[in-house]
Order: C-alpha cells, then sequence, then structure tokens
C-alpha cells in the first residue's frame, strides 16, 4: 500500500505534467504566431499608407525646384500638415532638395535649418533610387521625437535627382500597438525589423536586436526570404533561448518577429506544476493549517505594529509641526516689529525730505531726489515684510478681473521676458473680487518673476481665472463662491520637498542678494487677508501651478479707509482755524518731524507722547482742528480706543489715525475713521485739516 500510494501518485503527475508542458508550449507557439500575423498586418497597412502619402506629396510637388519649394513655402506646409495631421504614426512629412537642405515640413513654419546630406538615409536614397528607403531609428532633429524615416527619392523625366521626400514614422505608435498584442497574448516582445536585422521599434525596449551578434541572427533568418519563418537559438545576448517567429511585411525589406522565451514558459508551467502537486497532497492540510494561523497571528501583530509606528510617527510630525508654527510665528513677530520701527524711521525721512524741498536748500535737488527713491524702494520692501507678518492695512476693495487682469498683460510680460509667451485668460462670466488692487498686482508680479526664474529657455506662462464654489473646507477656505486665479509655468518645477517649504519666509532655492524669499509669502499673505488661501502644486521637469483663491465680492464692499479722501466735513470757521493740530505720537523723532512738515504747511501742533495724555487734554475742553493719533501707543489707551471715545464725546472732532502696522484694525472697520499708512506725505492730511 506504500508503494501504491507513493508510486500512483508521482507517475500520474509525471504524465500530466509532460501533458501539460507540450500543451502550452503550442499554445505559445500558436499565440506567436496570430500575433506576428497581427503585426504584419498593421505594419503592411501603415507602409501601404506610407506609399500613399509620398504618392501624393510627390505629386504635390511635381517637378518644382528648391527655390519654388522655397517661394510657396507656407502653401506647402498647409498641405503638408493638413496630411500628416489625420495619420497618429506619422510625426512629420518634409522635403529635402538635393543638397540635402529641409524645404518644407508639416511640422514647423517656417522650416528650421536643418541638412540631412550626410545622413543615410539621404545617401541611399540618392544611390538606391526608386526604391523607398527606412533609416535606422533617430531622434528628429528638430522635434526630437523619437522616428525612424521612409525616404524616396524625387526624379524627373530626366532622371535628374531633386531631392528626397521623408516620412518620419512614431516609433511609439508601434510599440503601443504591440503592447496590446503582448497584453492580449503570453507573449514576450514583438519587433519591427529591417532585412538587416536592425531592430526598428519593439515592445519591451530591451527586446532582441539591439546587439551586434543579435542582429546578424536575425539578418541570416531573414536573408532566406522566407514570407514566414521560425526561430528557436539561444545565442541572444543574455543567453536566453527563445523561439521567434517572423513574418515578411509585402515587399518593403521589413520583418514583423515575436518570441517568448522558453525559461519563461517553463517557469510558469512549474509554477502550475508544483501547484498541483501540493493540492494532492492530503497530508499537506494540517501544515497548511498550522501556517494559516501563524500567518493570521502575524498579521494580527504587524497590523498592531503598524498601528504604534504609524502613531508615533503621528506624534512626532504633530511636534515638529509645533515647533515650525512656534518659529513661523517668532519670525513674524521679529519681522513686524522690526518693519514697524522701519516705517517710523521712514516717517522721519520723509518728512525731513519734504522739509529740505519747502525750504528749497541750495543745489540740493538731486540728491534729494535720491533720498526719495531709496525711500520708494525701502518702503516696498517694509511694505512687503509687513504683509509677510499679516501685519500690513489692505485697502479692500471690489475688484473686476475682467478689466484688471488684461490690463496687466504689459506688465506681465516685460516681468517674464520676450522668450517667455505670456497668456491672460479671464472668463466671460468671472465674478469680482474682494482685494487689495496694488497688493494683488504686487502678487501676480512675484509669481511672474519667479516663473521668469524657472524658465530657462523659450517657455509658457499662463494666467486663467474662473468662478469655482467651494462645498466645504477641502483647501482650506470656508465653504462658498470663490474666484481661482490659475498662474501655471512650464519651468523646471520644485520637488516634494521644495514645494512644502514654498510658503515659509525668507526661504529662497536662489542665490545672492537679490531673492529676500519674501515673493511667495506675499501671496499667501494677500491671499489670506482677503479671505481666501493660495496653493502650490509642482512637478520637476513639468513646471508649477500656483492657485489663488479669492473671496467673491459682495455688493457692498467693506473696506479700511487707509488714506481716503474725506468728503462732507464741516467747514472750518475761523474760531477753528486759529485751533493747533493735536499730534500723539510716542516716538519724538517722527513727532518733530511730522511737527515741521505740519508747521511748514501753515499749522499750529501740539504734541503729546500718550492717547491717555490727549484724553485729558480733551476732557479738560481743548479744541483742535485735527486729532491725530498712532494706533499703537503706551499706557491704558490705544488710538482706537481714543477714536472710539471722541466718536461717543465730541462726534464732530476731525480725526485720523495712523500707523506702521495694527493688530486692531477689526476694530478700526468700524469706526469709520480714517488710517494713514506710515509712511506718509503730510500733505495727504490737508483735507482733514481744512483752511
Amino acid at each position: 500500500m506504500l508503494a501504491v500510494t507513493v508510486i500512483v501518485p508521482i507517475g500520474c503527475l509525471a504524465g500530466y505534467g509532460y501533458y501539460n508542458y507540450a500543451q502550452r508550449y503550442n499554445d505559445a507557439v500558436e499565440a506567436t504566431e496570430r500575433m506576428s500575423r497581427v503585426a504584419e498586418e498593421q505594419a503592411l497597412k501603415v507602409m501601404d499608407l506610407n506609399a500613399e502619402l509620398v504618392s501624393r506629396v510627390e505629386e504635390l510637388l511635381g517637378n518644382m525646384t528648391d527655390a519654388q519649394i522655397a517661394h510657396d513655402e507656407s502653401a506647402l506646409h498647409q498641405r503638408f500638415n493638413r496630411i500628416a495631421g489625420a495619420f497618429p504614426q506619422v510625426a512629420a512629412i518634409s522635403a529635402f532638395g538635393a543638397s540635402g537642405q529641409l524645404l518644407v515640413t508639416s511640422r514647423f513654419f517656417p522650416a528650421p535649418v536643418v541638412n540631412i546630406q550626410s545622413r543615410d538615409d539621404f545617401i541611399n536614397a540618392r544611390h538606391y533610387q526608386p526604391e523607398p528607403y527606412v533609416s535606422l531609428p533617430m531622434q528628429a532633429s528638430v522635434s526630437k521625437a523619437s522616428v525612424f524615416n521612409v525616404t524616396d527619392a524625387r526624379i524627373v523625366a530626366d532622371d535628374r535627382f531633386l531631392g528626397v521626400v521623408s516620412v518620419a514614422l512614431r516609433r511609439a505608435y508601434f510599440s503601443s500597438f504591440y503592447q496590446k498584442l503582448i497584453d492580449a497574448h503570453a507573449a514576450t516582445f514583438v519587433g519591427l525589423y529591417r532585412s538587416d536585422g536592425s531592430l526598428l521599434t519593439s515592445f519591451p525596449d530591451d527586446s532582441p536586436g539591439t546587439a551586434a551578434q543579435e542582429a546578424n541572427l536575425f539578418a541570416q533568418a531573414f536573408s532566406r526570404n522566407e514570407s514566414v519563418g521560425h526561430l528557436v537559438s539561444s545565442t541572444f545576448a543574455d543567453g536566453q533561448k527563445r523561439v521567434v517567429t517572423y513574418r515578411r511585411v509585402g515587399s518593403y525589406g521589413l520583418y514583423v518577429a515575436g518570441g517568448f522565451q522558453v525559461a519563461q514558459l517553463y517557469a510558469v508551467w512549474l509554477h502550475h506544476f508544483i501547484l498541483i502537486c501540493t493540492l494532492t497532497g492530503l497530508p499537506c492540510l494540517i501544515i497548511w493549517l498550522l501556517i494559516g494561523f501563524s500567518l493570521k497571528q502575524l498579521s494580527t501583530e504587524e497590523r498592531a505594529w503598524e498601528q504604534w509606528r504609524g502613531e508615533a510617527g503621528r506624534r512626532l510630525d504633530a511636534e515638529e509641526s509645533a515647533r515650525h508654527l512656534q518659529r513661523a510665528s517668532a519670525l513674524g513677530n521679529l519681522v513686524a516689529s522690526v518693519a514697524h520701527d522701519f516705517n517710523n524711521y521712514l516717517m522721519v525721512v520723509k518728512s525731513n525730505v519734504a522739509i529740505a524741498k519747502a525750504k528749497e536748500h541750495g543745489n540740493t535737488r538731486a540728491e534729494i531726489a535720491a533720498i526719495e527713491r531709496a525711500t520708494g524702494t525701502v518702503e516696498s520692501l517694509v511694505r512687503t515684510l509687513m504683509g509677510s507678518a499679516r501685519k500690513q492695512p489692505l485697502k479692500l476693495t471690489q475688484v473686476d478681473l475682467t478689466h484688471f487682469l488684461p490690463g496687466m498683460m504689459q506688465v506681465v510680460q516685460a516681468t517674464v521676458g520676450d522668450p517667455v509667451c505670456a497668456s491672460i485668460d479671464v472668463a466671460p462670466d468671472v465674478w469680482p473680487v474682494r482685494s487689495d488692487t496694488a497688493e494683488l498686482e504686487l502678487a501676480i508680479v512675484n509669481l511672474a518673476l519667479n516663473a521668469r526664474d524657472a524658465i530657462h529657455r523659450g517657455g509658457k506662462f499662463a494666467i486663467r481665472a474662473q468662478n469655482i464654489q467651494v462645498a466645504s473646507h477641502v483647501v482650506g477656505v470656508p465653504a462658498g463662491d470663490y474666484v481661482l486665479l490659475s498662474v501655471s509655468d512650464d519651468g523646471e518645477g520644485m520637488t516634494r520637498d521644495v514645494a512644502a517649504k514654498a510658503f515659509e519666509p525668507l526661504f529662497t532655492t536662489k542665490g545672492g542678494t537679490a531673492h529676500p524669499g519674501l515673493g511667495l509669502v506675499q501671496v499667501l499673505a494677500v491671499c489670506e487677508m482677503s479671505g481666501g488661501t493660495a496653493k502650490l502644486t509642482s512637478e520637476p521637469g513639468v513646471g508649477t501651478t500656483v492657485r489663488l483663491y479669492l473671496p467673491r465680492s459682495s455688493l457692498r464692499v467693506e473696506s479700511v479707509p487707509v488714506a481716503e479722501p474725506v468728503e462732507n466735513l464741516p467747514a472750518a470757521s475761523s474760531e477753528t482755524a486759529s485751533q493747533p493740530v493735536l499730534l500723539i505720537e510716542d516716538n519724538d523723532e517722527v513727532a518733530a518731524s511730522l511737527s515741521a512738515v505740519l508747521q511748514l504747511m501753515g499749522h499750529d501742533v501740539t504734541h503729546l507722547p500718550s492717547a491717555d495724555d490727549a484724553l485729558i487734554a480733551l476732557q479738560e475742553g481743548q479744541a483742535f482742528k485735527l486729532v491725530l493719533s498712532d494706533v499703537q501707543m503706551p499706557g491704558k489707551m490705544s488710538g482706537i480706543d481714543l477714536a472710539e471715545w471722541l466718536q461717543t464725546h465730541r462726534p464732530q472732532q476731525r480725526l485720523a489715525l495712523m500707523t506702521g502696522y495694527a493688530d486692531e484694525l477689526e476694530r478700526a472697520r468700524h469706526t469709520g475713521v480714517p488710517i494713514f499708512s506710515k509712511p506718509f506725505d503730510a500733505e495727504e492730511l490737508e483735507p482733514l485739516i481744512g483752511a
């Protein structure tokens, strides 16, 4: 019984294995033959169509000389383009002169400067006319596409050589078709070969035929000039034994070949055979159960381990995020504090420049103008710093993008430079948005500057505006109506790590001191302070897209009245005209310079260092033409507190606030008090002070 239970199963399995392997081998050969037949029909149709295209092109060109073709290049290019555009396998149709110079092509107009007189397809087409010549795979001179050319000579009645007509066929067209064949049949490779054994295209790319010994092997098989043939050999470059079926493609000197590795077939068969042997072993059932139980336990432990590791990773990420937020908050406070002090000093500089101009000192006009330009530059940088720290007050107004964006086209094109093609596409029904016009314009310029630095050669920079509806906090903004500004370039792009840090203050990948790393920070700041956000996606070698989400503007737009002209003020009486201006400023240098400018304008100035002192003076009954107060003040009261007191107890009192930055601007929006952003020109106060 022991011998029977051993010998009978072994004998049955051996017979089944032999029969199954022979059946699989025959099925693979039949599948390869069917596959090569389909590939041969496809190649024959392509080559027949290619011959028809060449015939049409030669009929179109006739006996035209190079000069005549050059004269009619535009019309010929259009005809060529229409002919080539209808067939996906055709990369380009080109006509070359007798000297090998490119005369007209379907891809480009005007034709680039290309000469192929030393290329083998031109030489062979000239010497072996009128038979068409199929070149080896190459990269197109201009389009850089991977192609092989079918070249025909142009011969007139007196056997004079006028040039060649070349049709570039895409290798990818054939390989994608072969891929589908391989998916349908378990073949190892399919390829298109010349009669000399050279590989034109294949799938996969490492198909046999690339090595010299493989090309010789195929050349020997093709030399028998058989319409259908078989090849079984182990002399391939990788040493693997293959079964190959090849078929000739009409009379074009081309062959299609497909085959499989015997080792691959054997591996599949062996896997199946082992499975059958395993299934026949009933005693293995107990082992399977034990293994199944062990795997279940292992899977449970693995899930527990993965869960623990995930929790640990999330905890580390949360801690790192918290540290990052602390650093960013500290950096923002530092930037805001430094920028606030800069604004005070700039106020001193601008006021003293105004005094110097008013006093008309000697030959110092050029120097004063230089100081004004430098002050303007520093003022712009400080404004960017303040925006990055979310301390810059915005003039939120309703912006009509249908007029605003097209109006920036000239600025955008000048920013990215002539080699870059800039375009702006605004949907006709795009909604108005709520934002600061100047800051939004600066954000677009910053993005254009980044695109210019990312595009090293001619590329594209595009701005597109469209309406979207956000249903949830998917992009980090409340649900509602938004206008999406998509700003894209096809530059070098960013890696995932760089893109994750792109919105961090002072982060930059550009060298030198001309790139402070605040451009994208300003873009994000203006979006968030407008009620939206900004998102960035980038891929190395593809380009970068920054998406700006700006909230849709309602009919009534509430804005901070920063330096807006004040209307309907009560007329100044003779008594009011004699009253001084109350200046409340804790910085003595700012107060001194601003007082001097106001005095030059003909106004008396009373300076107090805090809002608490000003409240005492006002409660004592002192009257002033204008109360001008800084927002951030030492003491119990801020400038906004004083403004609210005046609106309650002295509603007729003229009042204005000034600030380098203001954390309490939300309160200021409800007061309606004009706010002047430091540094500003003292002349802007004149409408408030009155005569």
